[in-house]
């Protein structure tokens, strides 16, 4: 995948249109491309804002954690578009637009991804393939689409910010490189587990209670009327009914992907598109036989233009033939009539008229037309054929044309409903996560019902219950401390048992190479001085375990600063080396907490290599003077520089650096 171009219209610091160049290019002289696009920019001049950009682009709503709600995700979009300098002046709509070729099956596709919005309005998406609209998916379908070229889990690994490598360096339980290596395995259905830690333990911390604290509870509630133990009743059960909605919806969220993975987005509209395929062909059959008819009437005079207009001229030459044929006649015979009476009469002035008059006549008739009749049809017979020519014919060939026009459209749109069938799965594949869907559904609202019902009645009873259930909580709080979190953690770990002998053996195999990748990754970029680390991935419970070189387990807090950022991007790099994807690398502010050393080694080993599309967004203080004009010289295809205008709230960009505003794009060769 090669990300080509991205246009921001509105979004957030960006008003306006801002369309951005982003293809790898090479100089004349040489022939690898440079794989460096740089962007340069002080705090808050709208870095972040291209990987939303493409985060958004790509992914919808998955580019927000944790909405749940449609009107959610209408809120975050709103608030990306551009505020303006005041009210009066507000953009009331946003919109990017994002430019990729991405390689399937040996075949690279230019694609077209527009996502669009007003403000508190749902946001609609456009998608065109090497140019063409692909007017045949709806808005599900085109996310689905999109879903399947570059799962979200995977671009995860790709497109990262500064905070993301800060979060997973100073992460010293090591659970969000637990959720990567799950997400890379394919196996983050594990991850429901934590939602359900909160459940059990509850339930583990109220059994486990000792004999003591069990009489203090039985004490508070004798002390507590009828009112207050349905009061605590009723807040303990709303508690567990919005526990079970929270576990309900993102079971509905993860049969939702997976029905969009297996194509449900077309299947939901299978049915629609087999009734469509059934009405085109039925007007497929009336157009040609409405063509047929054309052809049995005067439509193929239309077909012969040049000897029809020959075979007008030729009737029209005959008509003028017969009819000077018809008056030379005539007067012939006037004439021989004249000639006896003046032979009769004797000589005189009438006779010489009489000769004068033949004379003339054969004059005049030398210059009328002359030659032999062929067709010898009358006058009324020739006027319904130059009818049936030169008008008929021309108005069955507009209908001619028309129709086949209309036919050429129920053809195409066939063969669109016929690809869209072809798509969508069979309805025996969907049919158990359309039931487990509308099971889910009626269940949450079931429990949703239920939910307002506790919290309405446990309102009247909340001042009286308040005091008691507090301290029953304390008590509860306090057997849960000794319980102890790690020990439930382990427990509900070792339940689980969802993998069979074909994933274990994968995930061993995965984990292996995965180990092998950090190991080399974290080699190539931590200086000769640094602690070389290794990591060891338990692959039943995922945790990461970091050694040393004789294989003696590390404290995370032991590691430097330095050395954490430097582990934190080796491991972002092996995880990615894994996924086996060939997709751009985005990375936001990567060295504000490593010194000049450790980001020597960055910027010399890990950036023209990390992918074969790199873009940087940096501070002047990261990639300063000195890498731009030296280490990363021969790396960087072009710049842009972001300029924030305090003035207009708004940011624009120009090409080049910080210290060469003037710097010149490379040329691209083909």
């Amino acid at each position: 995948m090669i990300i080509k171009k991205l246009v921001l219209h509105n979004f957030r610091v960006f008003r306006g249109s801002h369309e951005i160049e982003l293809m790898p290019k090479r100089r004349e002289s040489e022939y690898h491309d440079r794989p460096i696009v740089l962007f340069g920019g002080l705090n808050g001049a709208g870095k972040t804002s291209i990987l939303s950009a493409i985060r958004l682009a790509l992914y919808g709503r998955l580019a927000f954690d944790g909405l749940v709600h449609n009107q959610d995700y209408i809120d975050q979009l709103s608030a990306l578009i551009h505020n303006g300098v005041n009210q009066t002046v507000r953009p009331d709509n946003a919109s990017v637009e994002l430019v990729f070729t991405y390689n399937q099956s040996g075949v690279e596709s230019e694609f077209t991804v527009i996502r669009s919005w007003k403000r508190d309005k749902k946001d609609r998406l456009q998608l065109l393939q090497n140019g063409k609209s692909l007017d045949e998916l709806n808005y599900d379908q085109c996310q689905g689409f999109l879903n399947e070229l570059i799962p979200h889990g995977i671009a995860d690994l790709f497109f990262f910010d500064g905070e993301k490598i800060a979060s997973l360096a100073e992460d010293e339980s090591g659970k969000i490189l637990q959720t990567a290596v799950r997400r890379l395995l394919g196996l983050d259905l594990i991850s429901k587990l934590r939602s359900d830690l909160s459940i059990f333990l509850k339930r583990q911390g109220a059994k486990s209670l000792g004999s003591q604290q069990q009489k203090k509870i039985e004490q508070l509630e004798e002390e507590k009327n009828l009112f207050a133990k349905k009061s605590e009743h009723f807040r303990f059960e709303a508690d567990l009914a919005m526990a079970r909605i929270e576990l309900i919806s993102r079971d509905i969220l993860k049969y939702e992907g997976m029905l969009s993975a297996q194509g449900g987005a077309f299947a939901l509209t299978k049915t629609q598109e087999q009734q469509k395929v059934a009405e085109l062909i039925k007007e497929k059959d009336l157009l040609e036989k409405s063509l047929r008819n054309e052809c049995d009437g005067t439509l193929p005079y239309a077909l012969a233009p040049n000897i029809l207009s020959r075979l007008l001229k030729k009737l029209s030459d005959e008509a003028a033939i017969k009819r000077a044929d018809s008056f030379n006649t005539e007067l012939s015979h006037f004439l021989d009539q004249l000639k006896a009476n003046i032979g009769f009469r004797g000589k005189g002035s009438l006779k010489i008229a009489t000769e004068a008059i033949e004379d003339q006549l054969a004059i005049y008739m030398e210059s009328k037309p002359q030659g032999k009749v062929i067709f010898d049809i009358s006058e009324r017979e020739t006027g319904m054929i130059q009818h049936a020519i030169e008008q008929e014919s021309q108005r069955a060939w507009s209908r001619f044309i028309e129709q086949r026009g209309l036919l050429n459209q129920i053809e195409h749109q066939l063969e669109q409903a016929a690809s869209n069938i072809e798509r969508a799965p069979e309805d025996e594949q969907l049919l158990d996560l359309f039931q487990t869907l509308r099971d889910l559904d009626a269940k949450r609202q079931d429990e949703r019902h239920k939910y307002k019902s506790l919290l309405e009645k446990a309102k009247q009873a909340m001042i009286s219950q308040l005091d008691c259930a507090r301290q029953i909580q304390k008590l509860h709080d306090k057997e849960r401390e000794h319980y102890g979190f790690s020990s439930a953690i382990k427990h509900a770990e070792e339940s689980i048992n969802l993998l069979d002998e074909y994933s274990h053996v994968l995930t061993q195999a995965r984990v292996k190479t995965l180990e092998k990748n950090f190991e080399k990754a974290y080699r190539k970029l931590a200086r000769k001085e640094d602690l070389q680390i290794k990591a060891r991935i338990n692959p039943q419970s995922f945790d990461v375990e970091l050694v040393d070189e004789s294989g003696i387990a590390i404290n995370r807090k032991s590691l430097s600063a330095g050395e954490k950022q430097i582990y934190a991007i080796a491991i972002l790099e092996a995880l990615a080396t894994t996924s086996g994807r060939q997709l751009p690398v985005i990375i936001d502010t990567p060295l504000g907490r490593l010194d000049s050393h450790h980001r020597d080694k960055l910027i010399e080993h890990y950036f023209p290599f990390a992918s074969h599309q790199v873009i940087l967004l940096s501070t002047d203080t990261e990639v300063d003077e000195r890498y731009f004009a030296s280490k990363l010289k021969d790396d960087i295809s072009h710049s842009y520089q972001i300029q924030f205008d305090a003035a207009s709230k708004s940011s624009s960009l120009v090409k080049g650096y910080f210290w060469q505003p003037k710097h010149t794009l490379a040329r691209e060769v083909n």
